[in-house]
């Protein structure tokens, strides 16, 4: 099964980014972190690139939106959850240090806005996905993750799936009217390489970046991998689906994952390749 079309090769949309992360599909713009190069951009289609929030000495990561079309952006090393406001201002939406002593990685945020935000901690079962209400109340959501990563959550809203980068893994959680994780499992392992952010389609396939292995795969519910798209140079850092049909799928890559290596360069892309099968759920 290929669900890429035929002949289908990347192209480039946008680049000059030290660290291309989190990418957001919104009302016909690609939001994304640079995480080494501090700020938050949009770029459409035609790769009209915006830069919307320059955050000079924080390192931003995962996106979401609250109802309100506010922006929540995942500030690592602080600890914190920024929100920026459609007037382009923001403030901090709540302080998480009291709960992990890790930094700060990915996101995935409800129709509701309550925000699902992983840990970023390198030992195996020590990390954390932690819960915050749409008004900033935090708490531990589930404990003993092993880097948890890319989260996606179902169309239905029932089902919160997390990429563990430390266990090779796919684990989902039931998700019940009020938010709250249960029934966890393991619904797809990742044996081979460790993957990183991820996307959701509407047959229930996961596109996940791995670094290390510099592609992109789709992966069914059982491990089954149905597509790849390689890149020889470069890692695999995360993906989303979008588009007016949402079946674009934007692939971000870059030359290293190490802020030292990169050394402040803008060697960090998104590119593109359209897929048959369209994106589903949240982000």
């Amino acid at each position: 099964m290929t669900v890429l079309e035929t002949d289908a090769r990347p192209a480039l949309l946008t680049g000059g980014f030290v660290f291309a992360e989190g990418p957001r599909w919104r009302d016909g713009k690609l939001w994304f972190s640079d995480m080494h190069g501090e700020a938050v951009y949009t770029t459409t289609l035609a790769g009209e690139t915006t830069r919307v929030l320059e955050l000079a000495g924080r390192k931003p990561s995962g996106l979401g939106f609250l109802p309100d079309g506010s922006a929540l952006v995942v500030s690592m090393a602080e600890r914190e959850l920024l929100r920026l406001a459609p007037d382009g201002t923001y403030s901090v939406h709540a302080r998480l240090g009291h709960l992990v002593d890790d930094e700060l990685n990915d996101m995935v945020v409800a129709a509701d806005g309550t925000a699902f935000v992983g840990s970023y901690s390198l030992e195996p079962e020590t990390g954390v996905l932690l819960r915050v209400t749409p008004d900033g109340q935090a708490s531990v959501a589930a404990d003993k993750m092993s880097f948890p990563n890319g989260t996606v959550i179902s169309p239905d809203g029932r089902t919160l799936t997390v990429a563990e980068s430390k266990r090779r893994r796919f684990t989902a959680f039931d998700l019940d009217a009020g938010l709250n994780l249960g029934g966890r499992r393991v619904v797809a392992p990742a044996p081979a390489a460790a993957p990183d952010g991820i996307a959701l389609d509407a047959e229930g396939g996961i596109w996940a970046a791995f670094p290390l292995a510099h592609e992109f795969r789709r992966i069914l519910p059982g491990g089954e991998v149905t597509d790849r798209v390689h890149l020889p140079d470069r890692m695999a850092i995360a993906c989303a689906l979008g588009g007016p049909d949402r079946r674009t799928l934007f692939l971000l890559s870059a030359e290293n994952w190490n802020s030292a290596a990169l050394g402040g360069a803008r060697t960090s892309v998104i590119e593109t390749v359209r897929v048959a099968v369209p994106g589903a759920g949240l982000p």
